[in-house]
């Protein structure tokens, strides 16, 4: 019998029973979430933030076919992964259809459930800015969100006329009443389970692309300036990449190369030497773009990919470094980049 039957039904009604169950057997899912309310008239937000996390994790494993061996190894030989953060690409630009611009459209959705953007990450060489966003309820159990903006006022007026092209048409996946339980569920900290599902949905797709289909010139034009850029384009504010947190990462990583998997040629190590982070090579999916006789064509361009990270303890509080490393995600970012 489950030990979260609820949390894996909230889950189940967004991403159906299979996914469900298959999560339930493959992700850690913290005990600590016991010590929070559940009931039909009302939820804490640490289970709604959970059950979005769980979605999302295997929105990414549909999508990364090596993610998804990974994960199913890892049950094979008795573990379940434990999901540290998953990342996000926002762009910093007015013109952005019905969507909040940059990070906006993510922090009115987070901060309700309870997560802070707890430290600002410069990521100068890529022109973007990163923001690790924390839950402030269960910081050490429930993932983080690295929530990146992309800067196109730093680059030229083609490449900025290109990003109004491809994002003005984004459409906003939250409805006038999504915002209201937001609303209120950042005021109480709870919400009605029969709310709980009707948000849930919503939630799950706003971490998805919400714009149309991008023309060719447009897409190279990006790719000429920002490979981070031309990865919006195709996927939008999909997951980009999502972590598992690992005890041994040089143990890790020679497993994963003894199975001839495609990894990142080096570990990145934090200024502090307590964050350590590697990850597979971004897998490569099949997009339709415009050509200029108006014509989809399919290119196969970057998908999202699956990253491993160590965090060793603090010792000035004796607890496990959540930061994250502006070089760090410098060099995970180019797991896109090809």
């Amino acid at each position: 019998m489950t030990a979260f039957p609820g949390l894996f039904s909230l889950v189940a009604s967004t991403v159906g029973q299979p996914a469900a169950d298959w999560l339930e057997r493959r992700v850690e899912v913290p005990h600590t979430l016991q010590n929070f309310s559940w009931s039909d008239d009302g939820i804490h937000r640490v289970w709604l933030a959970e059950a979005l996390n769980l979605c999302l994790f295997h929105k990414l494993v549909e999508a990364v076919p090596d993610g998804l061996r990974y994960v199913d190894e890892q049950f094979e030989s008795g573990r379940k992964v434990v999901f540290d953060h998953g990342a996000i690409r926002t762009v910093d630009w007015p013109h952005n259809g019905e969507l909040p611009r940059g990070r906006q459209a993510f922090s009115r959705l987070l901060e309700p459930l309870g997560f802070t953007d707890v430290r600002t990450y410069p990521l100068t060489k890529l022109n973007m800015t990163g923001w690790g966003y924390r839950q402030m309820d269960l910081p050490e159990d429930l993932a983080q969100f690295f929530v990146s903006e992309l800067h196109p006022g730093r680059l030229s007026q083609a490449f900025q006329d290109a990003v109004s092209r491809v994002v003005s048409s984004s459409r906003d996946p939250l409805s006038s009443e999504d915002l209201s339980t937001l609303k209120r569920l950042q005021a109480t900290r709870h919400c009605s389970l029969e709310e709980a599902k009707r948000l849930l949905p919503s939630l799950y797709r706003a971490f998805g692309r919400q714009h149309g289909v991008v023309q060719e010139a447009d897409y190279l034009q990006l790719l000429g300036e920002s490979a981070e850029m031309a990865w919006i384009s195709t996927e939008g504010n999909s997951f980009n990449h999502l972590t598992d947190r690992v005890e041994n990462l040089e143990a890790t990583v020679e497993e994963q190369l003894r199975r001839e998997r495609p990894m990142k040629d080096s570990i990145e190590v934090s200024g502090s030497g307590r964050v350590m982070q590697t990850a597979y090579k971004a897998c490569s999916v099949s997009r339709y773009l415009l050509d200029t006789e108006g014509v989809l064509k399919a290119h196969q361009v970057p998908g999202s990919f699956v990253e491993f990270i160590q965090r060793k303890i603090d010792p000035e509080n004796g607890r496990i470094d959540l930061n994250f490393d502006s070089s760090n995600a410098q060099g995970i970012f180019k797991m896109t980049a090809s």
